[in-house]
């Protein structure tokens, strides 16, 4: 299976499992201005040179042994999953992407079709946002109509996949934590370039893509709602301190144990 998701600088200081929607954009350009003192001018997603990627043939070998070596700071990056959830909402199912099209072709119209989501003109969001809801729901529990998509599929599926092959985290920062997280990697890390965290731009590469959220993130989920996402994310919330409760409480509420988190992702 190797190590998908997986980027490391091309000076191999650091390994970042990338994990969607939870900043990725952001640390990608951090890890490439850190060895090459710039910004990639793009999409960090489309870079084919200045950073390692798994996606990319060349990169595996190094990442593989560097991972497995467990000799290199190796991070990832989570988030609550209710904002999560909100957020793939919003720039997968009702925006445009980046090439002018609907994300994944059909599947938007596939959704208004089966499920009742309605996302043109001045549709009503939290009532499409509780239907997509179940359409998640759906594809992770039950793998139909299709198998979930990495921008909704629980966070901890992602971050397993580096600890099953034989990796290990230095360090899990959360999202809403941002800054003091990365600061506290960059400081663990040999780098060519330093670069200010506190005044860096901020690569929100999907922002733009779809309307904006009209009401507070606690409005979009009822009680139902509450019970569908900790019945798709309960490891997320158990294992990176959210609160389940309270849709409105974004930041974790305790520190991340790391050797819960290797345990419990390791079986």
């Amino acid at each position: 299976m190797g190590f998908p998701g997986t980027w490391m600088t091309e000076s191999e200081s650091v390994v970042y499992r990338v994990i969607p929607k939870c900043a990725c954009s952001t640390i990608g350009q951090i890890m490439y201005y850190s060895d090459q003192g710039r910004f990639f001018d793009g999409d960090i997603h489309d870079s084919t040179t200045g950073l390692h990627k798994w996606s990319q043939p060349d990169s595996q070998q190094p990442i593989t042994e560097r991972v497995t070596g467990q000799n290199t700071y190796t991070f990832t990056c989570v988030r609550n999953p209710y904002t999560r959830i909100l957020s793939s909402f919003f720039d997968k199912i009702c925006g445009i992407q980046r090439n002018g099209n609907r994300y994944r072709g059909n599947l938007v119209p596939n959704l208004a079709r089966k499920y009742g989501v309605e996302v043109e003109g001045e549709f009503d969001q939290i009532k499409s946002f509780r239907r997509f809801l179940l359409f998640a729901r759906d594809t992770i529990k039950y793998r139909r109509p299709m198998d979930p998509d990495i921008h909704w599929s629980a966070v901890a599926g992602h971050a397993s996949t580096l600890i099953l092959n034989g990796g290990r985290y230095n360090k899990i920062i959360a999202t809403e934590k941002f800054q003091e997280g990365m600061k506290e990697v960059m400081s663990c890390i040999p780098t060519h370039h330093h670069l200010d965290i506190d005044s860096m731009p901020r690569f929100n590469e999907s922002e733009g893509h779809g309307p904006k959220r009209a009401h507070p993130v606690e409005d979009y989920f009822d009680d139902l709602s509450m019970h569908l996402v900790y019945e798709i994310y309960k490891r997320d919330f158990v294992l990176f301190k959210y609160d389940p409760q309270d849709p409105s409480r974004k930041e974790p509420v305790g520190e991340i144990d790391l050797d819960e988190v290797h345990a419990k992702l390791g079986d």
